[in-house]
């Protein structure tokens, strides 16, 4: 029988969590990082044999409340949580198909924002619409297709984002997200079979078994015509189309950013649009 996917999950948490933050002291040096599978049995109250079935896949059928203490155990937030429940089959998947169209009444409102650079994307981060400021903001990709694709594969990608380790962690963890529901399984499963091909990096995140949806965290961009841009973000489900999501960046007032982004503003015209694909 064959090491199910909550098996590989749990593993590949266990190895990322340090024994102090879990507060267990460990005097001796340890040949593998982080926890053993016994201190996560331990922490989580259940028996070693019980918590190895569970990692080899002989055990499929874990309580609500035996994940909840591994959960625990592992420090798992509230996304990383959501997904181990989905894993072991105790929590609903989407069964709807993801849209891979924009409503034209959405296109019109977001083509009308001028000031701000907006996009639409789904859960496998491909790029469905954007404004003409955020046609210029990513003005320097050879295509505006998906996101994880310009992050990793497009060299004009380690140049754009200033922090560009965080920018592929957060593409990763928004990828694994996405298996949980069953209308973009597919296509998410093609665009990361296309990266992990032609990626080391990408190959190393995706082992982590990180998950994560959009954040609010703010974002720092290094656009080759206005310099270094610090943009807040908004991400806003689309209820009208099931899994797209539409992203509004903003720059707060006052700041050299705002300049900045409006300076970017004027130069929009002066950008060919790129096709969406």
């Amino acid at each position: 029988m064959g090491t199910s996917d909550l098996g590989i999950f749990l593993k590949a948490r266990r190895g990322q969590v340090q024994p102090a933050e879990a507060g267990i002291r460990s005097h001796n040096v340890r040949r593998v990082p982080g926890l053993r599978r016994e201190e996560v049995a331990m922490l989580a109250g259940v028996s070693v044999d019980y918590y190895s079935r569970l990692e080899q896949g002989r055990e499929k059928n874990p309580s609500p409340s035996v994940l909840n203490a591994l959960a625990g155990a592992l420090n798992l937030d509230t996304d990383l949580r959501a997904h181990v429940f989905r894993l072991a089959g105790l929590a609903p998947m989407s069964r709807k198909q993801e849209s891979e169209t924009v409503e034209e009444s959405l296109m019109e409102l977001v083509g009308s924002w001028s000031h701000t650079p907006a996009v639409i994307i789904n859960q496998s981060l491909d790029v469905l619409a954007f404004n003409d400021l955020a046609a210029a903001l990513y003005g320097g990709f050879s295509s505006i297709d998906n996101l994880a694709r310009m992050t990793f594969l497009d060299p004009f990608g380690r140049e754009f984002f200033t922090d560009w380790e965080r920018a592929t962690e957060a593409c990763v963890a928004n990828l694994r997200l996405a298996l949980g529901h069953s209308g973009s399984q597919e296509r998410v499963r093609e665009i990361v079979a296309d990266v992990h091909d032609a990626s080391p990096e990408f190959r190393a995140l995706w082992d982590r078994h990180n998950v994560r949806g959009k954040t609010h965290e703010s974002k720092a961009f290094r656009h080759p015509a206005v310099g270094d841009l610090l943009l807040t973000y908004n991400a806003f489900d689309v209820r009208s189309s099931p899994g797209l999501q539409l992203i509004i960046y903003q720059a707060p007032a006052g700041t050299p950013s705002a300049d900045k982004l409006q300076l970017l503003g004027s130069l929009a015209a002066s950008y060919v649009r790129a096709d969406v694909k």
